[in-house]
């Protein structure tokens, strides 16, 4: 059960918030007051990245709402999400929407499409955004906005709640978790067939300027394709092998595109580390055995004599190269929300095909906030986004604004946090208090839905969700899992 690990709402005051950071041995910044702009407050000074002037220190991640229609175009929640985008005041807007740059790589069949098909969507989207952004701060001269391109290979859903997988190689224990055939050649992709996916996030990336996105970002990260591959040690050929094969498809991409489109910006959100896949043992979490496979040669930015420990070797190493290549900033992220969600997204609560967290979540954060500051130390001069920092939550602003005066980072990144209060950036830059009613908790349910093949959104805090009928679906759901 998780009632030992205290819920970061009972913590009342900054210091009740670092005495328990000292009581489970966690080292983070911590401020005691959020500054507004006007007194100086870290993330109101404006950063370069690339050729690009970004206002703020503040990013909102990519999300997939579960919400596009079928064609891959915008429906009003998508347009509501990315308007909400624009209000929040944060002027970096990594990716937006995972979007798919091909059918067959859609994580779900309601996944945005970066295709020449969707054209007028992805117009639409950025529009929305842009519009919202406009009205409610009165220009966008230092909004930067990108579009994020994505196949889910292992993870693509494109058609329902049925896995059609395209992997890298065959993982033992990610094809064991996930019912895949390890004797099935055909589910992993040959070299041409790569060649041809490559075409294709060239294509998009083309698209993607053509309406007038200021960069792409080409997806590394939370175990799809691209992040797969880099663990790809057993895979033979040209795509496998060493670091230089195993990140020959991201490298390769990001090479075509500076050459296709030199006055395009590249970013890239990257998994810097990972761990064996996790599972439910008496719902608490647990990672699968692998002992019988050390060394353990089935992640990255691991460890292979123990991979339940990160290893930044290889990860730092590669984003050396990502830098000489004319990549312009990364977002730093780790592991994967399909198999070892604690590490990648820390939450008091699980999702319906979750587990119980194996250690108090805010362990979760310092590990990823403690991973990015080596990443930053190692590369001072490459902009870099960090992530972890919503199972904060009241105390979200106050480490956000430290870590970003000690250089830990350069910018905050947020993600469901903003399902829930898009404005959190806006209202501490301007001064306003938080609003803790609006505050996300992680309980999770904008994970549970779309899990159970219905849209993503803050169905306990946003009242636009809270109306749909959806909400009672999810209710169902979570009351036949057991859930609260």
């Amino acid at each position: 059960m998780t009632e030992h690990y205290p819920k970061i709402a009972q913590l009342k005051t900054v210091g009740e918030f670092r005495r328990r950071l000292e009581t489970l041995g966690l080292t983070l910044p911590v401020d005691d007051t959020i500054l507004a702009a006007d007194q100086g407050s870290p993330l109101a000074q404006p950063i370069r990245i690339g050729p690009l002037r970004a206002g703020n220190r503040w990013c909102i991640h990519p999300m997939e709402g579960w919400d596009a229609n079928r064609d891959g175009s915008p429906s009003a929640h998508t347009l509501r999400r990315w308007r909400n985008f624009g209000l929040s005041g944060a002027k970096l807007i990594w990716g937006g929407e995972a979007a798919a740059v091909q059918p067959d790589g859609r994580a779900n069949p309601h996944q945005t499409l970066a295709t020449a098909d969707n054209r007028a969507g992805l117009e639409t989207l950025l529009q929305e955004l842009k519009q919202a952004h406009r009205g409610q701060f009165g220009g966008d001269d230092d909004l930067v906005v990108g579009l994020q391109l994505t196949h889910s290979g292992r993870f693509s859903r494109p058609n329902d709640k049925r896995l059609e997988p395209r992997i890298a190689f065959h993982h033992p224990l990610l094809d064991a978790k996930f019912g895949i055939d390890p004797q099935d050649e055909h589910v992993v992709w040959t070299d041409g067939q790569l060649e041809r996916l490559i075409d294709q996030y060239v294509a998009a990336s083309g698209l993607a300027r053509e309406v007038g996105f200021q960069f792409v970002d080409i997806k590394a990260c939370h175990g799809y394709l691209l992040h797969e591959f880099l663990s790809a040690r057993t895979r033979p050929g040209r795509f496998g092998g060493d670091l230089e094969g195993r990140s020959r498809v991201l490298t390769t991409i990001i090479e075509r595109i500076r050459h296709e489109w030199p006055d395009l910006m590249i970013g890239v959100r990257l998994s810097i580390f990972d761990s064996p896949p996790f599972h439910s043992i008496q719902g608490q979490g647990r990672p699968m055995d692998f002992q019988h496979l050390l060394p353990y040669r089935w992640g990255f930015g691991l460890s292979e004599r123990d991979p339940l420990v990160p290893d930044l070797e290889e990860p730092i190493a590669l984003m050396r190269t990502l830098k000489k290549l004319g990549v312009a900033a990364i977002n730093l992220t780790c592991g994967s929300p399909y198999y070892n969600p604690h590490l990648q997204r820390p939450a008091m609560f699980p999702p319906s095909d979750g587990y119980l967290p194996p250690e108090d979540p805010l362990a979760g954060v310092v590990r990823q906030i403690q991973a990015a500051r080596q990443c930053k130390e190692a590369i001072p001069d490459l902009p870099m986004v960090g992530t972890a920092y919503t199972y904060l939550q009241d105390y979200l602003p106050h480490v956000a604004q430290a870590v970003v005066r000690e250089g830990w980072i350069d910018i905050i990144g947020i993600g469901r946090m903003v399902l829930s209060y898009p404005e959190l950036p806006a209202d501490t830059l301007q001064g306003r208090p938080m609003q803790r009613k609006r505050i996300c908790r992680t309980f999770s349910d904008c994970t549970t839905a779309p899990r159970n093949a219905m849209i993503s959104g803050c169905f306990p805090l946003d009242p636009h969700y809270k109306s749909l009928p959806e909400a009672e679906a999810l209710r169902a759901v979570k009351k036949q899992a057991g859930g609260k």
